[in-house]
């Protein structure tokens, strides 16, 4: 028999490929309405790369865990 509702275990995110010379991780956090936007930021232009959004901290878990890096700063 089949169950109707059932949880799927959600699939680990791949890694992000990218230069550390060239981009680093940022969280950009609006300082109005709380919001959270992960994402890659080139050093030379300044150029934001949104990845994704993150509501809870199991969010920037698995940015952490895409980026290889548990120190990302935040920009406001």
């Amino acid at each position: 028999m089949k169950h109707l509702f059932f949880s799927r275990k959600k699939p680990e995110p791949a890694a992000l490929s990218f230069d550390p010379a060239e981009k680093y991780p940022v969280l950009r956090c609006s300082i109005c309405n709380g919001e959270k936007v992960a994402g890659l930021k080139n050093r030379q232009t300044g150029e934001f790369e949104e990845v994704m959004l993150v509501r809870t901290e199991e969010d920037l878990r698995t940015f952490e865990r895409m980026t290889g890096t548990a120190d990302i700063p935040k920009e406001y």
